[in-house]
């Protein structure tokens, strides 16, 4: 555990709008933004999302490992015991730091949109590596109407497997998504009913699908899975709310109040309500991998000499698109005007370079504390009015950005990697 503090010199809300307008006017529209790291107590970090091994465990022992880092987040991670800024983005400039979250609240039309923040009064997304040793328990995220019982808002996620960031498999590189078609609501109660027998076999009910690096999944809301040991690059809706349903993972305890911690407590004993929360129809359809199933498709009219700009993340979720992502690549030497309809958080994952007058400069380990050259957030006034992106180094340079809702005409639809094959 380092004495090092995140939140060390951030400003608070009320010093933010003049450093923020600097910042904005300085980068044109562009923020950086400092390495937000996550621990979750009850999983084994995967070690490859370049934190400095010796700092993994940085919150505390009794907070568990750091095995999630946040993007461009104004979404609170809801851990116990967690430090009050726990999720939350920080911008840098001139050597303060300031919450991402606080810079919406100031200018939001200017850095997310009028659309956005008019109808959501925030950045309503936010992605994040999510990597692990081995899988975690079968769970499922709340949908809006469920959530909404406890205060909160449901999620939907996607994911995609970025090669960069996976040069090992680690233990278990499968996810089992959804229940076999023809599963009972009956079988599954006796799944729960079971929780202190030991494991409670719910993954008897279900089906493990190899994943792939360079592909990618939706998961809608009340659809069970239990994450693999691929480094999981995650875009989905700000809220953490989850259920799990698996009781013992490699031999560790999975507690009940992990399963209702976002249930109404008058139903954290109603087996009947618990499973009610999912969606049982999208657990059990047959034709589940055509419809989440996602293979990088490529812009053709974002891309040119030089570069390649591509799907990674598309489709829709119950007909809403909630989130999109595109991975970037632009070769050694070479350099594109990026414009997008929207504001997104980017990543670099590969190689170094330049976004406007940001370096750009992907990290090998990373300190906890440290502040990077690879994150920045494109607001919509940079994105609309095009950013240019130039490689200076002898390597590809990658970079992955995710997009709010409802921000793409052109975004392809579900399965649509079927006739992209």
């Amino acid at each position: 555990m380092t004495n090092v503090k995140l939140d060390d010199g951030l400003l608070k809300k009320d010093n933010v709008a003049p450093i923020l307008d600097r910042a904005l006017d300085a980068g044109e529209g562009l923020l950086r933004l400092t390495p937000t790291w996550v621990p979750r107590s009850f999983l084994h970090p995967g070690r490859r999302i370049k934190l400095n091994p010796n700092h993994l465990y940085a919150f505390g022992a009794n907070r568990g490992g750091i095995d999630e880092r946040w993007f461009a987040s104004t979404t609170e991670a809801a851990n116990d015991g967690r430090v009050w800024h726990e999720g939350l983005s920080m911008c840098l400039f001139e050597g303060q730091k300031f919450l991402l979250r606080d810079s919406v609240a100031e200018a939001g039309k200017r850095l997310v949109g009028e659309p956005t923040f008019s109808k959501y009064s925030r950045w309503p997304v936010y992605s994040k590596f999510f990597d692990n040793m081995g899988p975690i328990p079968h769970h499922m995220h709340q949908s809006a109407a469920d959530a909404a019982l406890v205060g909160q808002e449901g999620k939907p996620e996607s994911y995609y497997f970025p090669p960069q960031y996976n040069n090992v498999d680690n233990n278990f590189s499968y996810t089992f998504m959804g229940l076999e078609p023809g599963t009972t609501k009956a079988q599954l109660r006796r799944c729960l009913e079971n929780w202190n027998a030991g494991d409670n076999g719910i993954l008897d009910l279900s089906k493990a699908y190899r994943l792939k690096r360079g592909t990618g999944w939706l998961i809608p809301p009340g659809v069970l899975h239990a994450p693999g040991s691929l480094c999981t690059y995650e875009p989905q809706w700000g809220s953490d709310v989850f259920g799990m349903y698996q009781s013992i993972v490699e031999g560790r305890y999975v507690p009940w109040e992990l399963l209702v911690k976002d249930m109404p407590e008058d139903k954290h004993q109603d087996l009947d309500f618990i499973i009610g929360q999912l969606d049982w129809e999208k657990n059990v359809d047959p034709q589940f991998k055509d419809a989440n199933y996602i293979e990088p498709i490529v812009d053709a009219d974002r891309s040119g000499d030089g570069y390649t700009d591509r799907w990674i993340v598309y489709g829709t979720i119950d007909g809403q698109q909630m989130f999109s992502a595109k991975e970037l690549t632009v070769d050694p030497g070479a350099k594109c005007t990026l414009k997008d309809p929207g504001a997104s958080g980017w990543i670099t994952v590969q190689g170094k370079g330049r976004m406007g007058k940001l370096a750009l400069q992907t990290p090998a380990m990373i300190d906890f504390g440290q502040n990077t050259e690879d994150e920045v957030f494109i607001s919509y006034e940079a994105a609309t009015g095009g950013v240019e992106i130039e490689n200076t180094g002898s390597e590809p340079l990658v970079g992955l950005r995710y997009f709010g809702p409802d921000c793409h005409a052109n975004l392809p639809a579900n399965g649509a990697w079927q006739a992209n094959r």
